[in-house]
């Protein structure tokens, strides 16, 4: 059974860095995996992820340059590395995957999510 479960989320000060992890069970380890988030009385957003050859894409222009995709050499856990926070990335942060092994920052294209994890960003 295809299973997503995330961790790391907490409480942070502007300025800090959180990990955040996505734990793969039940599928195809060289799918794509996805990092979404989901703030207040907001749309989900694609924030980035990561292909099957290990190739990252970034869909929210505010994260560039201070997160980052990445995964275990075991492919079983996918990383979001998230530095210089801001109060403004405080949100829900989802893992998610299609099992395909391209990219799509379109949530509509994704089938398989997990709970997700809070992440809040104090000023």
């Amino acid at each position: 059974q295809l299973q997503l479960v995330e961790s790391g989320g907490g409480l942070v000060q502007a300025g800090g860095s959180l990990r955040l992890s996505c734990v793969a069970s039940g599928l195809n380890l060289n799918y794509a995996i996805a990092w979404f988030r989901q703030a207040p009385r907001k749309e989900r957003e694609g924030v980035l992820c990561i292909n099957s050859g290990g190739g990252a894409t970034t869909y929210a222009e505010s994260v560039k340059g201070r997160f980052s995709v990445s995964r275990d050499s075991n492919k079983e856990t996918v990383f979001l590395q998230m530095n210089s926070l801001k109060p403004e990335d405080t949100a829900v942060y989802y893992c998610a995957t299609d099992r395909v092994f391209s990219c799509s920052g379109d949530p509509d294209d994704y089938d398989y999510w997990g709970r997700g994890t809070q992440v809040t960003v104090s000023s």
